[in-house]
């Protein structure tokens, strides 16, 4: 039994590595959506409504795990100004995990410049300032906000997809505009060792060429 006991904890906590889950919360006839998008070190919390789509909030930074509760030290939280969270702490005892979707941009990116028509134009990773897009199991998100000052700027996600060059998002959430929820953009992609060059449009029809880098560890 001991034994028994030791593996159904091990497994449980491999499935808090690298996954997606899920769960609804309710205050009085509304119902909210709750989606924890997840590595092994990283976490984001983004609450949303689907019907008519409102976006909530979203927080998220590095974690650590203990038992069921999962306790975070955020480099974000859109909420900030009303309740001032810079740490939070969650029970995933009720979290739902989505259908693993392994995708070849699974990660966390960082914004690292755009390509020019003079050439490529690098930013400063290491900047306070940051846009992160983190991608996996076929979700994503994009959040742009300040580890320094706690501002938030803004944030998107849902579910994507790449594969032979094409990346696809299917937007579920947005911080800036609710009415582009069910949007699908379609770009080209090219991955190169720790870049991934981003090429199309974006969701108000500009042209964008834009290089990402992975995040580095911690």
């Amino acid at each position: 039994m001991k034994t028994s006991g030791f593996l159904l904890t091990l497994f449980m906590a491999l499935q808090l590595q690298g996954q997606v889950f899920e769960f609804e919360s309710s205050e009085g006839n509304q119902v909210y959506n709750h989606r924890i998008l997840m590595d092994d070190s990283y976490i984001i919390e983004t609450i949303y409504e689907s019907n008519p789509p409102v976006f909530i909030l979203t927080r998220g930074g590095y974690y650590q795990k203990q038992g069921k509760t999962v306790f975070a030290s955020l480099e974000f939280n859109s909420n900030f100004e009303k309740d001032q969270f810079k740490t939070f702490q969650w029970d995933s005892s009720n979290w739902k995990a989505k259908n693993k979707q392994r995708q070849v941009l699974d990660g966390k990116w960082l914004m690292a410049g755009r390509v020019k028509a003079e050439g490529e134009q690098r930013r400063d990773i290491t900047r306070s300032r940051k846009t992160m897009k983190f991608l996996i199991d076929g979700c994503f998100q994009w959040t742009a906000f300040n580890t320094e000052t706690f501002q938030f700027f803004g944030s998107g996600g849902g579910d994507y997809t790449a594969e032979n060059g094409a990346y696809v998002e299917q937007i579920e959430y947005f911080s800036r505009d609710n009415s582009r929820v069910g949007a699908k953009l379609s770009f080209e992609y090219l991955r190169k060792e720790k870049d991934w060059y981003h090429k199309g449009f974006s969701s108000k029809g500009a042209s964008l060429h834009e290089i990402w880098t992975l995040r580095p560890s911690q």
